[in-house]
């Protein structure tokens, strides 16, 4: 297998994933600002001209951050970040959904269409007027987290994709002017638990 990587919080979700199963692939790295994922021959590999991408063994490619990290679970399974029955995986996939539509996509277009739009305005349509909006929707997001949040992780006693996911994009968030409010004293909790993991560090 072999990753195609970059910088930003997507790949690293990805990167986490294989740091938490100790397993290590080849990576090549796709120069992200100077638009080489939007060029031949990467857009070959992956249409949406998104990172990361997955190449597999047999050369096929899957891109997405949660079907790639999915079937690195399938692949190796030990230990469980998805889940190792039908409840758990149930519950991973449901805070996973959950984190992604209510914090993830609105604080990632919220810099793309802000503090990253001089990158994105001639990728991707852009909708600056939207970008404070998508901030404050992605607050309420941590808001109902902090409301739900009763054990050490996102699925309770159990470390998973969920928590990975909801960590990149709040320790990117932090560096493009969306920190955590430490009203979230709750999530504030959960995201130094997540950072002192050695994945994190080795993530970065």
């Amino acid at each position: 297998m072999k990753l195609y990587n970059s910088i930003g919080p997507n790949p690293r979700v990805v990167n986490m994933f294989l740091a938490e199963k100790g397993v290590d692939i080849e990576r090549v790295t796709v120069d992200l600002r100077a638009g080489e994922n939007r060029q031949e021959p990467f857009l070959s590999k992956n249409p949406s001209g998104q990172t990361p991408a997955l190449e597999l063994d047999n050369g096929a490619f899957v891109a997405e951050i949660l079907a790639i990290c999915e079937y690195l679970e399938e692949k190796f399974p030990s230990p469980a970040l998805i889940g190792a029955t039908p409840e758990e995986r149930a519950e991973t996939r449901m805070w996973t959904r959950r984190m992604d539509l209510k914090v993830c996509e609105p604080l990632a277009n919220g810099f793309r269409f802000g503090e990253g739009l001089p990158m994105f305005q001639s990728r991707l349509r852009c909708l600056p007027e939207a970008a404070p909006g998508l901030k404050l929707v992605a607050q309420d997001g941590l808001e109902w987290m902090e409301a739900h949040l009763s054990g050490d992780w996102l699925a309770g006693a159990r470390f998973t994709l969920a928590d990975i996911l909801l960590f990149a994009f709040l320790d990117f968030g932090g560096q493009v002017g969306q920190p955590l409010d430490p009203k979230f004293t709750k999530v504030n909790a959960w995201f130094q638990r997540v950072k002192a993991r050695p994945s994190a560090a080795a993530s970065a």
